[in-house]
């Protein structure tokens, strides 16, 4: 019998390389992609004024809201079974719930859209509102594509696709703004047309090398079938991450409802500038960390290894959060323009969260590998409420840097509790952990001073910011040295690099 359909096992045989090499092609691709839209930020922000940014921001975060359900959490199922046909059908049952939720929310646009605009005081949304469902669509295709493409192991795809829809949309900015089209308008389509081409880059190669398992699987039978058979995850998968994502997307919101899409703008910039290379070393070491600290529980070493992971957490995110809190100011009036001065203030009040959140962030795997999922659905909740009670405080007292404070302490206690919860439940005393991160705070310690010493004595902002570049690159050089572990990632992503 040709095909895969009488050897379901056959089918699921993995793709030649190893976890470190399919981690280090992901963590390439989108090293790259993040790469090119950093590059370009500085060009960006000399033609696109904060307001325009604020209202892409704000049109991002309704849109990842409906995206993270957009499939119904059945794009999470496509990778689990041994047969490439139900895989498949998988991938047709995630589709069909796209387009049910993509049409859902048109009509949602059409019917409630100028009611949404009035409760978010968002009016210069208001004429790209009708882009939502297309982008939920075209998001939506990509993670299907994607998670079907990570079933074959096919990573070298998917960081292709990723750097791709980077440049494409980078490309567009530029373009739009240069010709001077410098509206929201061309962020929100820079974006889709990005997704699109990832998507498109996806779709045509998985059109043309998994083609004949793809019609074997889109059959009706089969997707009722899958659609009964993994019932559970639109159920139960759903409501927690979709709370996740109305956290993640809160403050643009509220924000937006309580002060301006150009406030909107400025948290935006800042936040992209802390969290996207926090988020890819952390996803990085997420990844690397949760089998063996699996592997760990079983031999009876979780605790040593978890206490080795946050140490290394601490060297590698308090140093730029620290620096970050000193300088972030000067970075982005040079980096980005004058008038993005206030970002980089909104940067220096969000720098210490961050620290906390990307601590907690790898570590979080523990809960599925303690089988404590239920402390941290409680704890996701905390961290909503907290969230929106912080934010709607200082948007009540009408101050955007005070609703800015009230987030970053309400999350650093949170995030902190989180943080040291965890280490505590995987056997961490929390003496150890606060002798770790004392020991982080005082290695960094001469840093700061030599910083704050300039400041004080009126150094230049581009030495000052020269002063924080060369100071970070000789704490981590020094810390690279002396930890054979972060010795050998350097190397493997140098040589891969190369």
């Amino acid at each position: 019998m040709n095909g895969t359909e009488g050897n379901p096992r056959k089918a699921r045989k993995p793709r030649r390389g190893s976890f470190g090499a399919d981690v280090l092609k992901l963590v390439t691709g989108t090293v790259f992609a993040q790469a090119i839209t950093l590059a370009l930020s500085p060009l960006l922000t000399r033609l696109y004024a904060p307001a325009a940014f604020g209202v892409w921001a704000l049109f991002s975060s309704i849109t990842a809201i409906i995206g993270v359900i957009a499939c119904l959490r059945y794009e999470v199922a496509i990778m689990l079974p041994e047969s490439g046909e139900e895989g498949a059908s998988l991938l047709g049952v995630s589709l069909l719930a796209l387009t049910a939720v993509s049409i859902a929310s048109l009509v949602a646009v059409l019917l409630g859209g100028s009611a949404f605009v009035s409760a978010l005081r968002a009016p210069g949304i208001t004429p790209w509102l009708k882009l939502i469902p297309v982008a939920v669509f075209v998001n939506g295709t990509y993670l299907a594509l994607s998670s079907w493409s990570s079933r074959g192991r096919r990573f070298a795809r998917l960081a292709a696709a990723r750097v791709g829809g980077s440049a494409t949309s980078s490309a567009v900015q530029l373009g739009l703004g240069y010709a001077g089209a410098v509206t929201a308008g061309s962020l929100i389509a820079s974006s889709l047309a990005g997704t699109g081409i990832s998507t498109a880059v996806l779709g045509a190669q998985i059109g043309r090398e998994d083609g004949a398992v793809l019609r074997k699987g889109l059959r009706w039978s089969r997707l009722r079938q899958g659609i009964h058979r993994y019932r559970k995850f639109p159920i139960y998968g759903s409501m927690s991450v979709l709370l996740n994502a109305i956290s993640w997307q809160l403050p643009a919101i509220l924000l937006q409802r309580f002060f301006s899409a150009e406030v909107v703008g400025y948290y935006s910039l800042g936040n992209r500038l802390l969290r996207v290379p926090m988020d890819l070393v952390g996803g990085a070491i997420s990844q690397a960390f949760y089998p063996r600290a699996a592997a760990a529980r079983a031999d009876g070493q979780l605790a040593e290894v978890v206490e080795a992971a946050y140490r290394r957490l601490v060297t590698i995110g308090f140093a730029p959060m620290l620096v970050l809190g000193i300088v972030a100011g000067d970075l982005f009036r040079l980096a980005f323009g004058a008038r993005w001065a206030e970002a980089g203030v909104y940067t220096q009040i969000l720098s210490l969260w961050t620290f906390f959140w990307f601590i907690s962030s790898p570590l979080s795997s523990l809960f599925s590998v303690l089988e404590m999922q239920e402390f941290g659905l409680k704890l996701n909740v905390v961290i909503l409420g907290t969230r929106f009670l912080s934010l709607a405080a200082g948007g009540m007292l009408g101050n955007a840097r005070l609703a800015l404070m009230f987030f970053a302490a309400s999350g650093v206690l949170v995030y902190g509790y989180y943080s040291f919860a965890i280490l505590a439940a995987a056997g961490v005393r929390w003496s150890m952990a606060l002798h770790i991160l004392g020991s982080g705070v005082v290695a960094v310690s001469p840093i700061a001073v030599v910083l704050i010493a300039g400041k004080l004595a009126g150094v230049p902002s581009w030495l000052e910011v020269l002063a924080a570049g060369l100071s970070l690159a000789a704490f981590f050089g020094v810390a690279v040295r002396r930890d054979p572990v972060l010795l050998a990632m350097f190397k493997s992503l140098r040589t891969t690099g190369s």
